[in-house]
């Protein structure tokens, strides 16, 4: 990222966009450079860890002293209260055992009486600890349960992940504090939250085409924070996310008809639906991944159009994309038609650097992740009437 801001000339007076910016690497990165940003989030778990983590006012030998003093009292703290039935049924199931729920439901409740300069950071370090230290969970391509354990150190992971933000504050104590700013939003709305010709550059990564269910990623914390309830408000949140997998697809999504007239993604979505036939796929998620591809890019389009008129003439962009071989093992080149929807927008294309190959699951052969960099030259300006 310091790479591209560098080459986009990024700098003091500045102001960066990430419009998918999950959990706010971006806006860390630009604080520490001294340069204005703003992020764009649709999921509030991953906007509630942004906005903390560019939040640098706690002092680091405070917020060891609220953990000393939150341990010191547990002993004293009775049984957290039971999660409702309907909260209990978004998670995953075994993604976290009876015992540590009980005790990291019991530490919650103890966090949300805390002083609110420290509350919010001292809830993200448990956040921080529940999927893997306290819960079940792996990670690898899509996010699974591994083996249940009885028990967890629940205070004991969670005191060492407030002393690694302590830590990370000591080390950007004096830093410059450019403002950065985190906005509940969807990215293909951008252009609503944003003033006009207020951006000079964007770095980001959007969701891929596959089937990696971006909200069951955090969906333990989510649950355990407060954040998802019920299963509409689960519903909400993926109805405000890019379409990128079947599971976020719905009977009213109509972003594909941006692109309906596009050739080559025509002809993608019908290739993976040819396939799905000759290989006799008939389940519910299989028949979607046509649909899901048009939606897909349909929404990156909506995305690009919207953000225009936020971006400054010569703003620079660089969106991080994979290509994808989830469906059905059908090539989608996602770096390339994302370029050739951003020139059909009125965008310059500038390049597409290869940042990485990596392998695919099902296939194991080498897929292209590229930064697609893009130059908004500014709105065309309208053709003059002849005189009569």
């Amino acid at each position: 990222m310091r790479e591209y801001l560098a080459r986009f000339g990024a700098g003091a007076g500045a102001t960066v966009l990430d419009p998918f910016c999950g959990t706010g690497t971006t806006l860390v990165e630009c604080k520490k450079l001294g340069l204005e940003s703003v992020g764009l989030e649709g999921n509030p778990m991953a906007r509630f860890a942004a906005a903390v983590k560019v939040d640098w006012r706690p002092a680091p030998a405070g917020l060891r002293r609220r953990a000393a003093a939150v341990v010191a009292t547990a002993a004293a703290a009775g049984p957290g209260r039971p999660l409702p039935d309907e909260a209990r049924e978004l998670l995953l199931r075994g993604s976290i055992s009876a015992r540590p729920l009980g005790r990291a439901l019991a530490l919650h409740e103890r966090l949300v009486a805390e002083p609110p300069r420290y509350r919010d950071h001292l809830r993200l370090a448990l956040a921080a600890a529940l999927p893997t230290e306290i819960g079940n969970l792996r990670f690898g391509p899509e996010v699974g349960v591994g083996p249940a354990r009885r028990d967890a150190p629940v205070l004991g992971a969670w005191r060492a992940r407030v002393e690694t933000m302590a830590a990370d504050l000591e080390a950007v104590a004096g830093g410059r504090a450019a403002p950065a700013t985190v906005h509940a939003a969807d990215a293909r709305d951008a252009g609503r939250r944003l003033g006009p010709e207020s951006i000079d550059a964007v770095v980001t990564s959007p969701p891929y085409p596959n089937e990696k269910d971006y909200t069951r990623t955090t969906r333990l914390e989510s649950v355990l924070l407060g954040f998802l309830r019920t299963r509409a408000e689960l519903r909400a949140l993926k109805q405000g996310l890019v379409r990128s997998n079947t599971r976020g697809v719905y009977a009213v999504d109509d972003d594909d008809r941006f692109v309906a007239d596009h050739v080559e993604i025509g002809r993608l979505a019908a290739a993976i639906e040819a396939r799905r036939v000759e290989l006799h796929k008939t389940s519910g998620f299989e028949r979607l991944y046509a649909r899901v591809t048009r939606l897909y890019f349909g929404g990156l389009h909506r995305h690009l159009a919207g953000l225009r008129p936020a971006l400054r003439p010569g703003a620079h962009l660089a969106y991080v994309v994979g290509d994808q071989a989830s469906f059905l093992r059908v090539l989608i080149p996602t770096g390339r038609l994302l370029a050739d929807l951003a020139d059909a927008l009125g965008y310059e294309v500038c390049g597409l650097d290869l940042f990485r190959l990596r392998r695919a699951t099902a296939t194991r052969s080498a897929l292209r992740e590229e930064v697609v960099v893009l130059r908004w030259p500014g709105p065309k300006p309208r053709a003059r009437r002849a005189p009569a």
